[in-house]
């Protein structure tokens, strides 16, 4: 990059706020996907929007394109600055803003991650209880409408946001909603930027609805035969009206990997790891309804925990599951991450475990059942032409899939670089009103270019 640029973002922004160090250049070149890293020519790290308003400026000026960076923790590729040029650090601006408890709000600063959010407000007896398992930005999980293991009851972030403030590409900033917990007035801007990915324009600030922190949990584990079972036991529990706050499906490969990398010693078999919360009372009723209900559907070795150590020691292994067949050494992995209507879930799931027994491959499946929503991972030798094939093929037949029985390619990791093959396939007709926003509010492709569609 030519120098004269570095100096210019470093007059607007201040010492060590622009950077082109080789660690930097390193940690912004890639997130947590199998993605080919990609270096920006620059790293910038500003606090303020104005300072983001001038940095745009300097792109235009310059013609190069803008990548915003979150935590990193991203799974496909989101932001990997592929046509190089500036990428946006947002650590600094982390801040809350503005903190309404009466009113069930917070408005914050992308880059606060969701773990800083709650340690703030947690002492108040409020959450902000979406929960991806990395502690990612708020900013990133906004751009990929992230949800996780509590979106079987709050839903996704697209649920959770009520305004966000974003400047465009040609630095105009604009608010996307109110304070108020909704509105009929106007075409919804909140559901088209939450889920764009930093492609339609910068994320600034960001007002969220938070929740009040539940009286009693209870959280629960059981077993099954067969992944199959898992998902017809999930689907009639859903179905029974039961207020279930987490359940999730671990398949018995995954429980197997689990056990050998995070010294736990769970059964190995097909599980169901479930959490109940509201009054002690509906909790604990929740939770006998729901061990009834598992073991007329051949569920066996029921276990609840029976102290808040033991509940985050189960969850523990949940959120290290994937980490566990990602840090295998020499060995590469890819995942898929899909949505089916309830009905169709027993199927996919079945469908999944098989193409990766076929494969003879080490992965597993999991995932959040009670929205629809399970994962798979594979792990391969990248120097291993037929397993990288392989592990390829499983992904897109379950893609397909996923979107043949009227669901969706990807449910929560975004599209980004990965599902960017099945826009057209999923979407039809309506990928080319996609793209004629991305016209009208980018004209230059200058947000985050190559990510969604091309």
């Amino acid at each position: 990059m030519d120098q004269k640029i570095v100096d210019q973002l470093t007059e607007l922004l201040g010492q060590d706020k622009a950077s082109t160090s080789e660690g930097d250049m390193y940690r912004h070149s890639r997130d947590e996907s199998s993605h080919p890293p990609v270096e920006p020519d620059v790293v910038v790290f500003p606090d303020s929007k104005e300072e983001i308003v001038g940095i745009l400026s300097i792109a235009r000026e310059n013609d190069l394109p803008v990548t915003p960076f979150g935590a990193g923790s991203g799974l496909d590729g989101h932001a990997i600055p592929i046509k190089k040029g500036i990428s946006i650090n947002f650590e600094r601006m982390n801040r809350i803003l503005s903190f309404n408890p009466e009113d069930l709000t917070v408005t914050v600063q992308p880059g606060i991650t969701r773990k800083q959010l709650n340690k703030s407000i947690n002492r108040h007896g409020l959450q902000f209880p979406v929960d991806p398992g990395a502690d990612a930005s708020i900013g990133g999980m906004v751009a990929t409408n992230a949800s996780g293991t509590t979106a079987v009851r709050y839903g996704s972030m697209r649920d959770q946001v009520l305004s966000l403030e974003v400047i465009l590409a040609d630095g105009t900033v604009i608010n996307t909603g109110s304070r108020a917990k909704k509105s009929s007035s106007g075409y919804n801007l909140n559901g088209l930027f939450v889920g764009s990915e930093g492609t339609l324009g910068i994320i600034t600030a960001i007002t969220l609805k938070l929740h009040g922190i539940p009286e009693h949990t209870v959280t629960a584990r059981c077993t099954f035969k067969t992944p199959g079972k898992c998902a017809e036991a999930a689907q009639s529990i859903l179905m029974s009206g039961i207020h279930v706050l987490r359940m999730e499906l671990v398949d018995a490969p995954s429980i197997r990997q689990v056990n050998l990398t995070g010294e736990h010693s769970f059964p190995e078999e097909h599980s169901l790891f479930l959490e109940f919360s509201g009054t002690e009372a509906s909790a604990e009723e929740d939770a006998r309804l729901t061990k009834e209900l598992v073991l007329e559907h051949g569920g066996e070795n029921w276990e609840r925990a029976n102290s808040t150590a033991e509940s985050k020691e189960l969850w523990r292994a949940r959120h290290e599951l994937a980490y566990s067949f990602r840090h295998l050494k020499g060995m590469a992995n890819s995942g898929g991450d899909v949505c089916v209507p309830i009905s169709q879930l027993a199927e996919m799931v079945v469908f999944a475990r098989e193409l990766i027994d076929k494969s003879g491959l080490l992965g597993g499946v999991f995932g959040h059942v009670g929205d629809g929503n399970f994962h798979t991972l594979v792990v391969y030798d990248p120097n291993n032409p037929d397993q990288v094939a392989a592990s390829a093929r499983i992904n897109d037949l379950v893609a397909r899939k996923a979107i043949e029985v009227g669901g969706t390619c990807t449910g929560e990791h975004g599209v980004g670089l990965g599902k960017m093959k099945y826009q057209e396939l999923e979407h039809g007709p309506a990928l080319a009103v996609m793209k004629s926003i991305k016209q009208v509010l980018d004209p230059e492709n200058r947000l985050n270019p190559g990510k969604i569609f091309s």
